[in-house]
């Protein structure tokens, strides 16, 4: 098992972003969406599902609830229905509806700036809010960590914890400079969509492969 001091972790954290800043200078969140509410819900709709899928839905479901309003006096069977091919949709309306009401009620219609109150909303949980606030707002209170950042930031080496979230988070940001951990989060999603996938795949052919740990297990 690969130990490293912080110092080495710090380094090996600023190599490995400088390399994924090369690969991808523009990376950014993948869904679509016109405003803050409109990215909850989309953002909610991802839990288990894909960008593309989720993009492929918010169209017409954001013609059709055009604002905050339409959610709270939405029916339920019918945004089921709506919502139904991104999966999990009976708790993904749950969630959405409810946050819906909570944010009218309590958050005068807009969503708040901060990830202590981000996390009161239904259905949004510390990784969500990273995403919500960094991409709506611009406020940056942490690193979102998906699966794609939970497996390669354990492939890289820039992390002890091998599933847990918090703690994944936690490890990044000690080692990365606050001004990259929005942009470290997409850059590391598309290098794992794009060149180092969970699947098998060749590993001689991943760009950042010299950065694997060595005893990192990966399809050959």
């Amino acid at each position: 098992m690969m130990i490293l001091r912080l110092s080495e972790k710090k380094w090996r954290a600023r190599a490995v972003n400088t390399a994924l800043k090369k690969l991808f200078p523009k990376a950014k969140i993948a869904l679509h969406f016109s405003n803050p509410w409109e990215l909850l819900v989309a953002v909610q709709l991802s839990a288990q599902c894909t960008d593309k899928k989720v993009n492929e839905i918010t169209p017409m479901l954001f013609k059709k609830y055009r604002k905050l309003g339409d959610y709270v006096t939405a029916n339920r069977a019918e945004f089921e229905k709506d919502i139904r091919p991104s999966g999990f949709y009976r708790n993904k309306t749950k969630n959405i509806l409810a946050a819906a009401k909570i944010i009218q009620e309590q958050f005068r219609g807009k969503l708040p700036k901060t990830m202590e109150e981000m996390v009161t909303i239904p259905g949004v949980g510390r990784k969500s809010a990273n995403v919500i606030l960094g991409n709506a707002y611009g406020v940056v209170e942490g690193i979102a960590v998906d699966t794609h950042v939970i497996r390669l930031a354990n492939a890289l080496g820039l992390t002890t914890h091998r599933n847990d979230p918090i703690k994944i988070e936690r490890d990044l940001m000690a080692i990365l400079p606050k001004e990259e951990w929005f942009s470290f989060t997409y850059r590391l999603i598309n290098y794992g969509r794009q060149h180092c996938p969970a699947r098998k795949h060749r590993a001689a052919d991943c760009p950042l492969k010299k950065f694997y740990k060595p005893d990192y297990v990966y399809h050959a």
